[in-house]
């Protein structure tokens, strides 16, 4: 990934509504939610969103495909891995030992998040 990819990819979730749009997504995937469900959870007017969705698509951030009568928003995966790569490819100058706690949190972080919430 080049640095302006980088920069752009940064700047779509510079956004609060943005940020939250791709954070729900990410909670959905591989399936993925229809616009409109988005608009509805975020409690966003559908052409708000789809300005937000746009800039997220236009980034990189996500992916959109027609199912039916709804256009159907998933989280593209291989965009995130690539600005992760980027973000921690020149991290601890290769010392895999000093990169150990930030594998370690983000291991940590994935298998938690996947855990419903205890009411």
């Amino acid at each position: 990934m080049e640095i302006n990819d980088a920069t752009s990819s940064f700047s779509a979730l510079s956004q609060a509504t943005r940020l939250e749009a791709l954070r729900l997504l990410l909670r959905h995937e591989p399936e993925g939610l229809p616009a409109g469900e988005i608009a509805r959870r975020l409690d966003v007017p559908h052409n708000t969103l789809s300005a937000h969705l746009a800039v997220l698509a236009r980034a990189g951030w996500v992916s959109s495909q027609r199912e039916s009568r709804s256009i159907i928003y998933r989280a593209n995966l291989g965009h995130m891995q690539r600005v992760l790569t980027f973000l921690v490819s020149d991290c601890c100058n290769g010392d895999p030992t000093l990169c150990a706690p930030l594998v370690d949190a983000l291991t940590t972080c994935s298998s938690s998040s996947t855990k419903e919430p205890t009411p």
